[in-house]
């Protein structure tokens, strides 16, 4: 019988829970969007929670259905990132799920950031977990997020994440989800978006200005806003928003890379495009989140419990 990890992450947008098998290397991830109303750019914390308490135990029903094996491990996502006072109540539902089932099975449950699991998901899919042993940089775009991070291990197998660049203002996720609304597109806007970017040949985007390894983008939702009203072709518009984020990501890679000399992660949602993986820069010391692990998943808390790390 295999000895499985079992993972639990109940981000912003998605609903997830996940097994790794601890004696194969193999996993299942499942998970389904919270629903957002049609024009609305996200959900109230309450609204949020209140579907996960509802869809959670739907997925973990079918992830443990006709499964034989037994749970020796549980991880949750318990914060957004591993830092004093980080805190969203969309969380809960997870820790309370996780901390039932392992007190069931006489376990203790073990707590990893939202951005632990990011970095550990992708570099299962990239199969570059050897990276966990040494410093690397690792982007988190996603939704609510854009940072640059310096990564390395910590005592007790937890990440010491120390954020180095990113965004001072809005996030890519953001800035692609307020451009898809505006556009008519479903939220999350990223996967519709980005379909919609291919109809366009377009090469403009916004020449962002980099303060060292920070940059703001909120000035380019205005551009895409003026280039809405005065009647650019959508697809133009999409291209526009989605080429300015390939522009202003690449030379801040290419400046973290020359000062730092460490080897770059993708991850999270807006990694996950493959747009923007055709786009940016392609090397050995890049790699990028694979079989859709770029977005919210649970198998990163699933990974880090299995090894023994995280908080009780």
């Amino acid at each position: 019988m295999s000895r499985y990890a079992l993972g639990i992450d109940t981000s912003n947008y998605r609903t997830s829970c996940a097994l790794f098998d601890m004696d194969t290397g193999s996993y299942e991830n499942v998970g389904e969007l919270l629903e957002v109303p049609a024009g609305k750019l996200g959900l109230r914390q309450s609204e949020a929670l209140f579907q996960h308490v509802k869809k959670l135990p739907e997925l973990l029903e079918r992830l443990m259905a006709g499964r034989q094996g037994k749970i020796a491990a549980v991880g949750v996502s318990d914060r957004p990132r591993r830092q004093a006072g980080s805190y969203m109540p969309c969380f809960l539902a997870g820790i309370s799920a996780a901390r039932g089932i392992s007190a069931a099975l006489g376990l203790t449950a073990r707590f990893f950031s939202h951005q632990e699991g990011h970095i550990a998901s992708a570099l299962y899919s990239a199969g570059r977990l050897d990276w966990l042993d040494k410093p690397f940089l690792s982007w988190h775009l996603s939704g609510g997020t854009t940072e640059l991070l310096r990564v390395h291990p910590s005592a007790g197998g937890a990440l010491d994440v120390q954020i180095i660049g990113g965004t001072r203002d809005i996030s890519a996720g953001q800035l692609i989800d307020r451009a898809g609304v505006a556009l008519g597109l479903p939220f999350p806007a990223g996967p519709y978006l980005e379909k919609l970017a291919l109809d366009s040949c377009s090469a403009a985007f916004s020449r962002v200005r980099p303060d060292g390894l920070y940059f703001s983008l909120s000035g380019v939702e205005n551009q895409f806003r003026a280039a809405i009203e005065r009647g650019d072709a959508p697809a133009d518009v999409a291209r526009f928003v989605l080429n300015t984020v390939v522009q202003t990501v690449s030379r801040v890679t290419r400046a973290a890379e020359d000062l730092s000399g460490l080897p770059v992660l993708f991850s999270g949602g807006v990694s996950a495009s493959v747009y923007l993986q055709k786009a940016l820069p392609q090397s050995d010391r890049l790699c990028y989140a694979q079989n859709g692990l770029g977005g919210d998943n649970a198998l990163g808390a699933a990974l880090l419990a299995a090894a023994g790390g995280g908080t009780q």
